[in-house]
């Protein structure tokens, strides 16, 4: 069963930057893509470290340890060594408050 989940104020997220949350005990990155918020599962498919500390640079996550990229709309890995997808969820923006379905 999925539930939907206020996590954050938008403000806390400027854009270009993201911010990890804990949702349900799941480690969850929201991205700001040009006020747009995206979210992802907080885990390189590669390594299985967390992407928190990447890079955001468009709608690409780089991931900090081994250049790993993902795109944080679809979730799909672009560069190697990553060849899966990370999970993506489902966010909006409430009034103030980021709100994630997962």
């Amino acid at each position: 069963m999925r539930s939907v989940n206020a996590i954050a104020r938008k403000s806390e997220i400027a854009d270009g930057t993201t911010k990890r949350v804990a949702v349900g005990g799941q480690n969850v990155l929201l991205c700001n893509v040009s006020g747009e918020i995206y979210a992802i599962e907080d885990v390189c498919t590669h390594d299985g470290g967390p992407l928190e500390q990447g890079t955001l640079e468009g709608e690409c996550i780089v991931c900090p340890r081994h250049g790993a990229t993902f795109d944080v709309t679809t979730g799909e890995a672009l560069t190697l060594p990553a060849v899966l997808p990370v999970m993506t969820f489902r966010a909006s923006v409430d009034g103030a408050d980021v709100v994630v379905d997962c």
